[in-house]
């Protein structure tokens, strides 16, 4: 693929934060997918956690990490976010993690719901840990966006 046909660098293949100035303001949603697999034990000790609520933990970190996204992810323009929200609900297989974002901006929210979906997902691993090793954190994705030029998607099922 071309470089200079990504809208991420110039013409001589450099990195850059794109120009947003030109685009228009106007409402965007984006929500996000993480899978957190653990064995039936540690699910089954979720509520006993030494450490707290690790579910309610990861919603706070998700949360927290949406509105760091421009300082973490280097070419993301800081936005001001309207709304955030982590759901975290527990499976027989481990913790499901679905992450949204909210603005009213020239550019859209995916990678805001995308940090704290992965941030939400390594903070149950983090709060888990110790009761073992081998959990995964798996499936993290863009479930759908709306808003901005390139209009809404929405993830087709049977893809993740």
């Amino acid at each position: 693929m071309n470089m200079s046909k990504l809208s991420h660098f110039d013409d001589a293949g450099t990195p850059r934060m794109v120009d947003v100035s030109v685009k228009s303001e106007t409402k965007r949603t984006a929500s996000a997918h993480a899978f957190v697999r653990m064995s039936a034990e540690v699910v089954a000790n979720l509520a006993s956690n030494p450490k707290g609520n690790p579910l309610e933990i990861a919603r706070i970190a998700g949360i927290s990490a949406a509105k760091k996204t421009a300082d973490l992810i280097p070419l993301c323009h800081p936005l001001m976010l309207s709304h955030v929200d982590v759901e975290v609900r527990v499976e027989k297989t481990g913790v499901r993690i679905v992450a949204s974002a909210a603005t009213r901006a020239q550019t859209g929210v995916e990678m805001e719901a995308l940090t704290a979906a992965a941030v939400a997902a390594l903070t149950v691993y983090d709060m888990t840990k110790a009761l073992d090793k081998s959990i995964e954190i798996q499936d993290l994705y863009l479930l759908e966006k709306s808003g901005g030029k390139s209009g809404a998607y929405r993830r087709k099922k049977g893809n993740g």
